[in-house]
């Protein structure tokens, strides 16, 4: 007889199956209706007397319940006479922080985040230029981020390096795939953090890595945003592919060089 602490995977190899606890089950149901949206982002679980009625569960089961759904981030539980659960809708900034945790535990190297960016952002401006809209939606977006960026003065490196991201934002915003939307943009998400370091440290010292780095970042934004408004997919990524090859290497070369999600705004070096 398979005793209660033995693990999942022995049990299934004598062909049985892993049942979840009943916490599980009830954080299963709980964790439907925020996803569909019956419990709504920001409102307050109904009181656990009449969750514990629903579920027919015991107090510890739904309380652990509790614990499993905030950990996901689904919940945040307040203690105390005015306690209670407000509920939290899946975001992706949520996704971005749990992936970064995830790569974080595995001891891996920001190195490796910047080559799967290298990768994939490309595809994404070659789907931007595939949108039938995109002169009406993204094109103009990407054209204000460019004049934004030529208009900040010379010595403002922050407000030039955010702009800078929300470019990279909108190529990934707008290429109209939703799993790419999520996934890659959680990546760029934690990419950003290590770009705000490497930003603060070029302020900090008042260097740039390179001569002319704005310009050269926006003379390639601009021909990445003109093959985009051709409908040219083949050299919008090509171009972007191109562009992520020079400038990685720069942002590497100021950083810690492990993902670090939770110091990475004020924790940079210089070289590895």
């Amino acid at each position: 007889m398979t005793s209660p602490s033995e693990p999942a995977v022995v049990a299934a190899q004598r062909g049985q199956f892993a049942q979840p606890s009943v916490a599980e089950m009830v954080a299963d149901a709980i964790r439907a209706r925020i996803v569909a949206g019956t419990l709504p982002d920001g409102s307050m679980l109904p009181k656990q007397d009449q969750l514990i009625s629903e579920f027919q569960v015991s107090r510890p089961s739904f309380r652990e319940a509790l614990r499993i759904l905030e950990s996901e981030g689904l919940i945040s539980v307040r203690r105390g006479n005015v306690g209670g659960a407000q509920v939290h809708a899946p975001t992706p900034e949520n996704a971005a922080r749990t992936l970064g945790l995830v790569l974080q535990a595995q001891d891996v190297a920001l190195d490796d985040l910047a080559a799967a960016l290298a990768v994939i952002e490309p595809i994404c401006a070659a789907h931007c230029a595939q949108r039938s809209d995109r002169n009406v939606t993204l094109v103009p977006q990407l054209r204000e981020l460019n004049i934004r960026c030529r208009a900040t003065e010379l010595h403002d490196k922050a407000a030039a390096a955010l702009i800078f991201q929300q470019f990279h934002h909108a190529i990934i915003d707008g290429c109209g795939n939703a799993t790419l939307v999520i996934v890659i943009g959680a990546l760029e998400r934690l990419w950003s953090l290590h770009k705000k370091a490497w930003a603060d440290y070029a302020d900090a010292t008042g260097s740039a890595p390179i001569p002319h780095l704005r310009e050269s970042v926006v003379a390639a934004h601009e021909e990445i945003t003109d093959a985009i408004e051709a409908g040219d997919a083949s050299r919008a990524q090509h171009l972007a592919a191109a562009h992520l090859a020079k400038v990685e290497p720069l942002i590497l070369g100021h950083r810690a060089p492990r993902i670090d999600v939770t110091g990475a705004e004020s924790r940079y070096s210089v070289g590895r």
